[in-house]
């Protein structure tokens, strides 16, 4: 009997042992919970709230039906009405497109023919409330107060789910409309065909950011179709197929034996038959919601942050959400895809991707990418060598593969060279430096001026200041690789012609200014504070205050041309203490996020706080880190300063938040700064991780004191990929005044 009893206790022991080895895994798996998708979606953020999976081809999320600035990604927060669910969306970018093939479910006949001109006269329109819409990573769902149906969203990678829950006795119908258009786009030719009870497909071609935009889909449904109708611009069509510049239907469904209507959607670029490759056999919406969840809480856990501040939590781990939404899937299941010329090409063995926001990304999303998602940045260089193969130059900002010309510089070159640094295999690196090559030795886009010049004289070409210092470190980025392939003739060429910026600086008021042709005279009368909007203008998005700093490749000779350490750093202080007026009648909305002129709301401020450290005041890059990360981040649907220019806005965030920065991104180096979590801990393998301590960290001890790596002293204001990959715990002591030793040259 006392041997029963043990063995009994025994056993609970080894039972509750187990129930808490599961309750500490289930523990540690909330990183969605963290998530707050929600964050962005109001302001300038441009986000958006529906379902979708890390880089996936879908995004199928609410849109309200407004063409407006803050209504790029479809969805604005201060919004309570909404037109339908489309399946393509951006992530924070400025401008806006996409919003293809939208369904709406509804519980009445729709009047089809009518002329909607405005949102107000779309007809399945319907109210909605905050109270009763959720988001989560891979799900989202919205009551919709007017038909009074609940809509459910989730995707896999390649398939969009859908789930409507109807009143009960309800009719059940859904409105397909192809020739709904917001922003930028509009439909040219679309396609609508009943394939059978359950299913129906087409395809929208249409124009817009994207100037050749084809989208093939399949739909199919969890209930036979009892009737349908068919509109062709404006006129009911009968058959089972109608074409035209903008076609609709509207599908009904027998009430009978359940409320619940599921639906699956694919795409293609290429087919029909490729969507239908495209599309999951299953139409089990839960088990989709629930795989979409484990996706995320994979990808979420590559960066494991430990504070007792729950907010800071929810403000990184939606950062890191919103890092894995683009770029996104772009060749199918059989690895197809269409060029901008039409061309069909096959990505034989990686996977080929589109939404590229270079300009934005390459500064720190794309090097966080060669962190937690190598496999995805070298299939990203594969797709812009692809996009060379066709157009014999690298991508600017690639949209469902089209060529949109967006921004300045061409920052495909960058990533290539972040990733070569960084370790990153798969591509071919020879076949990438005569595309960067050759890219930079063409003709398009002031090239010509550059090359003649040594810049852009700014009576030739606007925005002229930013366009040279930009291919400027594009040319210092090619000079590295031909250094690295020993093509020392190449190196010296373009290594000489990054110092660009030298022509631009104005010594007498330590701004980079717009020079003319002459070599001599500046762009007169000038206001550093002055900004107007894309034309007549020497700077991108910006005035000079904020543009002035871009010479992430020879911070030390850009120092020196302000006359050292002492002036450079009093000029950067005034960036940040000086007043924030903005000059101009064309003031460009993209400036944001201020604190003085530097504008956190868009890039080319991201990399400035970090300059002290090359100025011998690192103390003053984490008081301004600090001040950045804790002003210009929130929890609210206001939670970003600016557009979130799909991931590098909380790109910014996420590496800044545990303490590193790429300030040069092509250099494989990262900035130390001021690190905000007690731990933090990078997932590099199965077997190895990179781990950042803060000890004593708090609102108030945000200055470093000492450090040290893997137990030895450490005291450099920098550390490489290199030193990171290898795996190691790097520890800071944390305190309320700076350490003006630490970091420092004379120690």
């Amino acid at each position: 009997m006392k041997n029963f009893k043990l063995s009994i206790l025994l056993l609970v022991i080894v039972i509750s042992c187990k129930n808490n080895t599961t309750n500490n895994i289930t523990d540690k798996q909330t990183f969605t919970d963290k998530v707050n998708p929600f964050i962005g979606t109001g302001g300038h953020g441009h986000t958006y709230p529906g379902a979708t999976v890390p880089f996936g081809m879908l995004q199928v999320s609410p849109d309200n039906g407004i063409s407006s600035w803050d209504w790029c990604s479809g969805y604005h927060y201060t919004d309570s009405i909404v037109v339908g669910f489309s399946h393509l969306h951006l992530s924070g970018t400025g401008i806006g497109d996409l919003a293809d093939i939208l369904l709406m479910p509804t519980n009445k006949k729709i009047d089809l023919t009518i002329d909607t001109k405005n949102r107000d006269s779309i007809p399945y329109k319907s109210t909605y409330s905050h109270n009763n819409e959720t988001s989560k990573p891979g799900y989202y769902q919205m009551f919709l107060e007017t038909p009074k149906i609940n809509v459910e969203l989730t995707s896999s990678l390649r398939t969009a789910y859908h789930k409507y829950t109807f009143t009960k006795n309800d009719e059940q119908s859904v409105v397909l409309d192809l020739g709904f258009a917001i922003n930028w786009d509009t439909a040219l030719e679309t396609q609508i065909n009943i394939e059978n009870e359950y299913t129906i497909s087409g395809y929208r071609f249409s124009k817009g950011w994207a100037k050749n935009q084809k989208v093939f889909f399949i739909a199919e449904f969890s209930k036979p179709i009892s009737h349908y109708n068919l509109v062709a611009n404006k006129e009911i069509v009968d058959g089972t197929s109608v074409k035209a510049e903008k076609t609709k239907s509207q599908l009904f469904f027998n009430s009978e034996n359940s409320d619940e209507l599921l639906v699956k959607v694919a795409v293609s670029s290429v087919s029909i038959d490729n969507a239908k490759e495209n599309l999951d056999t299953d139409l089990n919406f839960e088990n989709t919601k629930y795989k979409a969840n484990t996706t995320w809480e994979t990808a979420l856990a590559n960066i494991q942050v430990e504070t007792p501040i729950d907010s800071l939590k929810t403000i990184f781990y939606t950062a890191l959400y919103h890092t894995q939404l683009a770029p996104v899937t772009f060749s199918d299941q059989n690895g197809q895809f269409r060029k901008e010329n039409d061309v069909i090409e096959t990505a034989n063995n990686y996977t080929a991707y589109s939404t590229l926001s270079l300009w934005d990304t390459f500064r720190a999303e794309n090097p966080l990418l060669s962190i937690i998602a190598p496999n995805k940045t070298s299939d990203i260089i594969n797709s812009m060598l692809a996009y060379y193969e066709t157009h014999k130059i690298l991508p600017v900002w690639t949209l469902y593969a089209n060529e949109t010309n967006t921004m300045t510089g061409y920052h495909s070159i960058p990533v290539i060279v972040n990733a070569y640094k960084n370790g990153i295999k798969g591509f071919d690196i020879e076949k990438a430096y005569e595309a960067m090559k050759t890219t930079m030795m063409q003709d398009e886009r002031g090239l010509n001026y550059y090359k003649e010049y040594g810049y852009i004289p700014y009576e030739l070409l606007d925005e002229s200041v930013t366009i040279t210092l930009e291919y400027a470190y594009d040319d210092w980025c090619v000079a590295q690789i031909a250094k690295d392939l020993g093509k020392m003739k190449d190196y010296e060429f373009f290594l000489n012609r990054s110092k660009a910026y030298e022509y631009l600086f104005d010594a007498k008021t330590g701004f980079m200014r717009g020079k003319s042709k002459d070599g001599k005279s500046w762009n007169e009368p000038f206001d550093p504070k002055h900004s107007n909007h894309r034309e007549h203008t020497d700077y991108t998005e910006g005035n000079a205050w904020q543009h002035s700093w871009f010479v992430p490749h020879n911070v030390n000779n850009f120092i020196s041309l302000h006359g050292g350490n002492k002036n450079f750093t009093k000029r950067l202080e005034q960036l940040f203490t000086e007043s924030s007026e903005i000059t101009g009648n064309n003031i460009s909305a993209d400036i944001s996020g201020l604190i003085g002129q530097y504008a956190h709301g868009n890039e080319p401020s991201h990399h400035i706080a970090y300059m002290f450290n090359h100025a011998n005041q690192p103390w003053r890059t984490q008081y301004w880190v600090r001040h950045i990360l804790d002003t210009q981040y929130n929890t609210t649907p206001n939670g970003l300063s600016g557009n979130e220019d799909c991931g590098q806005m909380s790109a910014w965030y996420v590496f800044s938040s545990i303490g590193l920065y790429p300030m040069n991104p092509a250099s494989g180096d990262y900035e130390i700064g001021s690190p905000i979590f007690e731990k933090s801990t990078i997932k590099l393998s199965n077997d190895k991780t990179f781990v950042i301590k803060a000890e004593n960290v708090s609102d108030k001890n945000i200055y470093i004191q000492s450090a040290t790596l893997n137990n030895q002293e450490f005291n450099s204001t920098s550390i490489s990929h290199q030193q990171i990959m290898q795996g190691g715990t790097l520890e800071f002591v944390m305190g309320p005044k700076p350490n003006k030793t630490w970091g420092t040259v004379n120690k």
